[in-house]
């Protein structure tokens, strides 16, 4: 059993259930599609929609009899908008026909990885010459299995100017990574700075009234991340199947937007524009492939 179909909905699905909720997503499904997979045989992906944007993906093969073979399903939860407009490496995994984008977003600190979801997409127009293909942006949504809501920071002077210091950083990383040892100085000073400030204030104060969002690798799989993010816009829909409630959020991390689809039992608290969404999330996107 997947462990994010609670994440969609299901958080009372047996054996029996998924085994019949599957035959029915075979027999109905709300999309289909085909491409020819690394090894250049027919490969079937079908998906279920149990709320907008939100449902299950089953991929395998048809058989001489028309019968379709699961080779595994995954729930997901499309994003709406551009994430990150980095250049995206696309990696196949080694134990089945799945891939991973590989982003190296400047803004996040770390490189971000994400389930690919438009697979079918990318095996159909895919370089066949290159086993490594990169793509400009992504589009990103994730699934969380538990989550809290936190109240807003109030807004001092340095964070009213988080934009243009962001962007400053963002520019001083770039000419870091080419090699520029002016900039490695000057961040160095300024992480000796914060390191300062935080041991100064951590004594009288909670940590996250300090720390406003950040975005870090969660456990030992790599697109599991704990965030912490402003939410900006906020939406409630319930599963067709099981009449579960579902939250999904539109969390701003690191001045990087993605969507989160969460079950209210999940969720500790209201969420609300302005307030912060905090907890583990399975990131998945979608990247642009006709944007080599």
């Amino acid at each position: 059993m997947h462990d994010y179909l609670r994440s969609i909905g299901f958080s009372d699905l047996t054996k029996e259930k998924l085994d019949d909720l599957i035959y029915e997503m075979i027999r109905n499904p709300d999309g289909h599609d085909i491409a020819l997979d690394s090894e250049g045989n027919e490969y079937v992906e079908i998906r279920y929609e149990v709320a907008k944007n939100i449902g299950i993906a089953l991929r395998g093969t048809y058989d001489k009899n028309d019968e379709f073979h699961v080779d595994y399903y995954y729930p997901y939860c499309q994003g709406k908008q551009i994430s990150t407009e980095a250049d995206t490496e696309i990696i196949k995994q080694s134990d089945r026909e799945s891939y991973q984008g590989l982003s190296d977003d400047v803004r996040l600190g770390v490189n971000l990885i994400f389930y690919l979801q438009n697979m079918m997409e990318f095996l159909k127009k895919r370089n066949p010459d290159n086993q490594y293909d990169i793509y400009s942006g992504a589009v990103l949504g994730g699934l969380s299995e538990r989550g809290k809501i936190l109240l807003p920071i109030k807004k001092t002077e340095p964070f009213a100017n988080a934009t243009k210091l962001n962007n400053e950083r963002n520019h001083l990383m770039k000419a870091a990574r080419d090699g520029d040892e002016e900039a490695i100085e000057h961040l160095t000073i300024e992480d000796m700075d914060t390191y300062s400030m935080i041991s100064r204030r951590i004594d009288k104060e909670d940590v996250l009234s300090i720390v406003s969002s950040y975005f870090m690798p969660y456990g030992i799989e790599s697109d599991k991340y704990s965030v912490l993010g402003d939410i900006t816009e906020w939406h409630k829909y319930t599963n067709e199947i099981t009449g579960e409630k579902l939250y999904l959020l539109t969390v701003e991390c690191n001045d990087i937007v993605f969507d989160v689809c969460i079950n209210e039992n999940d969720l500790l608290g209201e969420p609300a524009v302005g307030r912060r969404f905090k907890g583990t999330v399975w990131m998945q996107g979608m990247v642009d492939i006709d944007n080599l």
